[in-house]
């Protein structure tokens, strides 16, 4: 049992990185550093968003957007096309299945 800060583990990180957390039963957090465009791709499980700095861009194949502010969350649906973006610096956490196989890389 340990505690983590979870700003405190990416203070220093100004390019994209994306890395598991913790594990949870057959899920896991990631975290993750974003400032620009990450590739369009799918998971064949649902992927929970959510924002703790900055604001994270979730674009759709229907030309939906969704933009999510600190404290939000957003739900993609499994073999939902998508792709994550920002303006800045930006850092959000996402809950997976452990296995989440990705069509891409995340």
């Amino acid at each position: 049992m340990k505690k983590i800060n979870l700003l405190d583990l990416v203070t220093d990180i100004t390019e994209y990185k994306n890395f598991v957390v913790s594990e949870v039963n057959d899920h896991v957090l990631r975290i993750a550093v974003i400032n620009g465009e990450f590739h369009w791709h799918q998971h064949d499980t649902d992927e929970l968003f959510m924002v703790l700095e900055g604001e994270l861009i979730i674009d759709f194949e229907n030309n939906k957007t969704f933009n999510l502010l600190p404290g939000e969350i957003f739900n993609v649906p499994a073999h939902t096309q998508h792709r994550t973006r920002s303006n800045s610096r930006t850092v959000n956490l996402c809950f997976e299945k452990r296995d989440n196989d990705i069509n891409g890389t995340s």
